[in-house]
């Protein structure tokens, strides 16, 4: 079984046809796009964290500006 894949594989390797339909195209490009998707987020979060991480330090709090409103007080 395991040995009919790689040889379906190396044939179609071989061969230049890595796709046998347009829904095999279609697949692979929203499973790429997904992937790169989920890389990008996860590069934005590490980002995210070493500039927090970093830079909080430096910035001040930031203090509320405005009037409290007081009506929604129980």
């Amino acid at each position: 079984m395991v040995e009919d894949q790689i040889n379906d594989v190396v044939s179609r390797l071989q061969s230049k046809q890595f796709f046998q339909s347009d829904w095999d195209i279609a697949s692979f490009a929203v499973f790429f796009i997904f992937i790169g998707m989920v890389l990008l987020l996860v590069i934005l979060v590490l980002i995210r964290c070493c500039c927090c991480c970093c830079c909080d330090n430096d910035k001040p709090r930031r203090q509320k500006v405005g009037v409290e409103n007081f009506g929604l007080e129980p």
